[in-house]
């Protein structure tokens, strides 16, 4: 029967606040978070900033006290942009775990509301169903059928049959409900309850790292040491060469510094954090960042359809009753002879909570849409809603669970006893013996049984939801033996549009080689309608129900799954021999759920997704990903976020790989044919804070191509250097080192002074990269095909580095201190044609190319 909130217990909202202040918030202590300080000293903690900062103290001692003052200040910057970097990561990542936090439905001043299960205190009564996990310690005041699983504590696996007797029903927190529903009390919170008092095996689990940020930290390391190799020849050489070793040492001390792309893992994680928050607001919460990873690679997304593909709105459309199907905006409902029974089954056999106190009737029904359209069916006021179940007490009740797929009540009025039940029709017809018709009990024969199923067949057929109602009087026992003999009343049905965004969320999966199927425990012509008008499936051919499945082994269904879109009326352990196939085809996938039941199925996907409006804790815990707002579309734009932030971070690796690599080259040729050092090493530093740390960081947060999901998803064991990436580092670092080494000789060639050309060849190093930034916003697409403003960040970044170039050339105290010198018309020729002509050469030959 409906539940009338303003009759249920609990704690004002005035008495939780005072509570809460008493006993303080129900936490368990977590491992003492980094402090700022910490954060900011860590970007010092490298053995290659400690040895600069050795050498330039050194230089410093030996007179040379502006270069050693202005490294020092480099390096103090360029561990301040690390820091923000860091800190900005840190807080997102709070944010995100904030977010993610468990919830509970809790009564305060008589009315359900939901909170963070942080804010729960003592007295509270929490309302906890199948899937549920219990948010403190305490005791069920009210169960049915409730099992809960306490393996957490007790390793014991099997589950515990909580009674409704005091004493004999203590619950604890963190244990699962695995079964039934209930109300529960709250004793003990925090890290007072059992699990407080464990809480250091929960304090010691580490996260889990991202599977490319492990990979770039072993490139980090092969890097450093060839870069160390190089810059010790270059060293060595400059000392053969005659250079005094002091002025060598700080030379590769610098070089290296500069060279190594210390950065680069920070960087992913900061990409990734950023990718996620950008996911949070299109309703996507990430709960894992390895997630982030495999998004990019989906191929298959098996999506819920209720809720997710449509909108969840449910209105009842037509009525089977006495053996007709009545449309019920051509008829009067309570002219129908026989509703009242089918009033009375689907009104009482309902887990909808209705608030006398609002005046605003539609707001005032809370539960499953489902459950609230059979309200809505009947009445449109409370008054009328209190009227007909005043007086009405629910005794007993044997919750829907989705291997049955079905509920049944027991209600008693006037000392009364009727059972109800509610579910799926060919589940219902299975339990009947007897059918109710115009009013008059008589025997559920063969033909009647297939008259019932062909009128549901033809209301399936118009997307219509089926549930039927049926009734017994006699022979009520309180155990699972009511839902037998049972009387058939008849089945409504409702219909649930299509989401407005879902057709395109559709389309944009198959342009982008992703197949997009539906799974649903609806009827299987229901689900044939709603895909069809997606354009999800064409035909029946593309559909397997739950009973075909059972019937082929899991050979049979690895090559069913190839050619079928639609999966109807299974079961959650259909679901995951679903995934199981999908996966041994080679696919990437992505599965959502809800259920308790469903957990199994999203772990073992690639991406489990749970609903975050309608899903269980135990169902958010196994995923790595959360839908805010249960919608396909939001599944879709987090496939194409997961892309985008992939080609992003291939976007900063090549760009900091090939600048490093010029940087490395240019002083590498020059020792090794015996020419001057092309840059000294305060030159190579600024370079460094110049070029590598905001481009880098703008590329990060660059929108993605327009074609993105007009590509194929990449594999999964795909290396981030596949697909051309290491010859395009390859070649452009070296091209960037030759044309820096030649403007270098061009100006020697004229006769020009040495620090003239070192001012040349910084000049063209500099701006050579900051061409070349432009250059790795697209793998596809020429700089003359991507719209220079779609990243004002990477502008920005890109205009601040111009202006810090032009200031150490042209402000008199700068120019002193990085040895520069004020280019003229001449000088700024041999500049812009040597780091201009490659990236101009290859924009002409990609846009040929894609024209």
């Amino acid at each position: 029967m409906v539940l009338e909130e303003n009759t249920s217990p609990g704690l004002s909202t005035r008495e939780a606040e005072k509570r809460l202040k008493t006993y303080g918030l129900n936490q368990l202590e977590n491992k003492k978070k980094t402090s700022i300080f910490k954060i900011l000293l860590s970007q010092f903690n490298d053995f290659m900033v400690w040895v600069l900062i050795g050498a330039t103290v050194i230089s410093g001692l030996m007179g040379d006290t502006a270069d050693a003052i202005t490294i020092l200040i480099i390096v103090i910057v360029n561990a301040l942009l690390g820091f923000f970097q860091e800190f900005k990561t840190e807080k997102s990542l709070e944010a995100l775990k904030d977010m993610a936090a468990p919830t509970c439905k809790v009564y305060r001043d008589g009315r359900i509301k939901v909170i963070n299960s942080c804010f729960l205190t003592i007295g509270d009564v929490v309302i906890l169903e199948a899937g549920d996990r219990i948010p403190g310690d305490g005791e069920f005041i009210e169960s049915s059928l409730i099992v809960v699983d306490e393996s957490l504590l007790t390793g014991e696996s099997v589950g515990v049959n909580k009674e409704d007797k005091r004493g004999k029903n203590l619950g604890y927190m963190g244990t699962n409900v695995l079964k039934g529903k209930g109300l529960f009390r709250i004793l003990e919170i925090g890290m007072k309850t059992e699990m407080g008092k464990i809480a250091y095996l929960l304090q010691n689990i580490e996260e889990e790292k991202s599977p490319l940020k492990e990979k770039l930290d072993s490139l980090g390391k092969v890097l450093v040491i060839l870069c160390l190799a190089i810059c010790a020849v270059v060293t060595v050489l400059g000392i053969i060469r005659g250079n005094e070793i002091g002025e060598m040492f700080l030379l590769g001390v610098s070089l290296a510094v500069a060279a190594i792309p210390e950065g680069l893992a920070a960087i992913v994680t900061v990409a990734l954090a950023l990718g996620v928050s950008r996911m949070l607001k299109k309703n996507a919460l990430v709960r894992k960042l390895p997630a982030v990873e495999t998004l990019g690679c989906t191929s298959v997304i098996c999506s819920d359809k209720t809720g997710t593909l449509t909108q969840n709105k449910m209105t009842v459309k037509e009525v089977y009753i006495n053996g007709k199907i009545q449309e019920l905006e051509k008829v009067n409902l309570n002219s129908i002879k026989g509703i009242s029974k089918l009033k009375e089954a689907l009104i009482h056999c309902n887990d909808c909570t209705f608030d006398k106190g609002s005046k605003n009737f539609d707001k005032s029904i809370h539960g499953d849409p489902t459950e609230i359209a059979l309200i809505n069916m009947f009445f449109n006021n409370g008054k009328d809603l209190t009227s007909f179940t005043d007086g009405v007490k629910r005794i007993y009740d044997n919750p829907f669970d989705s291997t049955r797929k079905m509920m049944s009540v027991i209600v008693k009025k006037d000392d009364k006893e009727s059972c109800f039940v509610k579910g799926a029709p060919e589940k219902i017809l299975e339990r009947c013996k007897y059918i109710y018709e115009d009013g008059i009990v008589k025997e559920l024969t063969f033909m009647k049984k297939k008259s019932i199923n062909d009128s549901l067949n033809i209301m399936s057929s118009r997307a219509l939801r089926c549930l039927a109602a049926a009734y017994k009087e006699k022979d009520i026992k309180k155990n699972e033996s009511i839902e037998r003999d049972l009387i058939f009343i008849g089945f409504v049905g409702s219909i649930d549009p299509p989401r407005k965004e879902a057709h395109d969320a559709v389309l944009k999966c198959k342009l982008a080689g992703v197949k997009p199927v539906m799974i649903t425990g609806d009827h299987k012509n229901t689900a044939l309608a709603i895909a069809k008008s997606l354009n999800i499936c064409k035909g029946a051919d593309s559909v397997l129900t739950g009973e075909d499945i059972e019937k082929l082994t899991d050979r049979d269904l690895y090559e069913k799954v190839k050619v079928t879109s639609v999966f109807a009326r299974v079961s959650p352990n259909h679901k995951l021999r679903i995934v199981k196939a999908f996966k041994k085809n080679g696919n990437i996938v992505a599965m959502t759920g809800d259920g308790v039941n469903d957990a199994p199925a999203i772990k073992e996907a690639d991406i489990g997704i749970s609903m975050g409006i309608s899903g269980t804790d135990v169902t958010k815990e196994a995923s790595s990903m959360i839908l805010m707002d249960d919608n396909f579309n939001t599944i879709v734009e987090a496939v194409e976020e997961g892309r985008t932030i992939y080609d992003n971070i291939r976007k900063f690796i090549r760009y900091l790989l090939s600048c490093n690599l010029g940087e490395v080259l240019t002083m590498f040729l020059a020792s090794l044919f015996m020419l001057p050092n092309p840059l000294t090493p305060i030159q190579i530093l600024f370079v460094n804070l110049a070029t590598d740390g905001l481009p880098a960081i703008a590329l990060g947060v660059d929108p993605a191509d327009s074609d993105i999901m007009r590509q194929m998803p990449r594999e999964k064991k795909e290396g981030i250097f596949s697909r051309g990436l290491t010859e395009k580092i390859l070649i452009r670092g070296t091209l960037i080192g030759l044309c820096t080494l030649l403007s270098f000789m061009v100006g020697r060639y004229f006769s020009m002074d040495l620090q003239t050309c070192r001012t040349i060849a910084l000049s063209t190093l500099v701006l050579s990269q900051l061409f070349h930034v432009f250059e790795c916003r697209s793998e596809r697409h020429s700089i003359f095909q991507i719209k220079l403003f779609t990243n004002p960040y990477l502008v920005v970044a890109v205009l601040i580095s111009i202006i810090m170039m032009c200031s150490v050339l042209y402000i008199p105290f700068l120019s002193g201190i990085f040895h520069t010198v004020p280019l003229g018309f001449n000088h700024w020729a041999i500049v812009l044609t040597f780091s201009s002509v490659i990236a101009f050469i290859n924009s002409m030959y990609l846009y040929f190319k894609t024209r």
